[in-house]
């Protein structure tokens, strides 16, 4: 059981270090072009989606496999 908390931890960390960054660097792309910004956004929102959807394949996976 430790081991699989340890583990939902670190998918939990990696999914909200992903995001920081993909929103770091929109914000950062935004401020540089601001021209582009709904491209920017999209690009972003389908990205956090997919973090998001992988690492909750990820929780479900580690949840199912400790019992």
């Amino acid at each position: 059981m430790s081991l699989t908390a340890i583990g939902l931890g670190f998918i939990v960390i990696g999914a909200g270090l992903g995001i920081g960054l993909i929103g770091k660097g929109a914000m950062e792309a935004m401020g540089r072009q601001p021209e582009v910004l709904p491209k920017i956004q999209t690009a972003m929102i389908i990205g956090a989606a997919l973090i998001e959807g992988v690492a909750l394949f990820a929780i479900v996976l580690a949840w199912l496999v400790d019992k």
